[in-house]
């Protein structure tokens, strides 16, 4: 990587947890993805891990992403923050045992949002990580709202935020699937991966991406996808690959041909 040519990746839950049993995480593959990362250069590389069964089922069991209602929220919302702590614990544990300098940073201590909109983002601390050498990494968090009292942060509406405000080069989006398909492939055996769209496309063909049949409260691939068109709209181009295959997130962080859907905006 260039100098100051920041790059996002983003690792979905489902590819880091078994999104069907609470609390599990696939820790063979995050030791695999450590290792991949590890093997790259990670100057100017920004890191954001999803929720999977840590963060979605007790975020939905206690209706966070809809904001304080009740004060028995409360819990479900410490509850839903200490285990995307946990998980986060879990990839630090494999990235600093595969040798690679991460620090953790915390989304709920540095972001406020309103009306689940990102407001308020104090980032110079993680602009001084990034000047400094180390690989910031940061997940999807449950966070204070100015108008709602509390809700979710999805870790796609963060990568957008991030890759904007550092002018990245790149983001990249490690999935389940292979890339962006006209139908949900984990439904249709003829689903068609789609390598390649412009914004316009995108657009176009949105209502065909698939939602998740998961428990996910941060809105599936569709979700995903519309958390960074401003992104995409910026010029930022994106990569969607599949990260629970070997080697694939590897050499996509070195600029290598993988197999994917390439979003650029025109």
């Amino acid at each position: 990587m260039s100098e100051n040519a920041t790059t996002i990746l983003k690792i979905g839950g489902s590819v880091i947890t078994d999104k069907n049993v609470e609390l599990t995480a696939r820790t063979q593959v995050i030791d695999r993805l450590a290792e991949e990362i590890q093997r790259t250069n990670t100057s100017n590389l920004i890191v954001v891990h999803g929720g999977g069964s840590f963060g979605h089922p007790a975020a939905q069991r206690n209706s966070i992403k809809d904001g304080l209602k009740d004060p028995s929220q409360l819990i479900g919302f410490a509850e839903t923050h200490h285990f995307m702590t946990v998980l986060n614990g879990l990839i630090m544990d494999s990235l600093i045992m595969h040798n690679v300098p991460a620090v953790s940073v915390t989304p709920s201590s540095c972001i406020a949002t309103e009306n689940g909109r990102i407001r308020y983002f104090e980032d110079t601390p993680l602009k001084m990580l990034l000047k400094t050498g180390f690989l910031p990494v940061l997940y999807g968090d449950a966070v204070l709202d100015t108008k709602l009292g509390f809700t979710i942060l999805s870790g796609d509406q963060l990568v957008s935020a991030i890759a904007m405000r550092f002018s990245a080069t790149r983001i990249i989006m490690g999935v389940d699937v292979d890339g962006l398909c006209d139908v949900d492939p984990k439904k249709e055996k003829n689903a068609k991966m789609i390598p390649h769209l412009t914004l316009a496309e995108l657009k176009k063909s949105q209502h065909g991406i698939g939602k998740s049949t998961v428990c996910d409260v941060t809105g599936g691939m569709l979700g995903k996808v519309a958390e960074l068109v401003p992104a995409i709209e910026q010029g930022i181009p994106v990569t969607i690959l599949n990260a629970t295959k070997p080697n694939v997130v590897f050499k996509a962080l070195n600029a290598e041909r993988v197999e994917g859907t390439l979003i650029e905006k025109e």
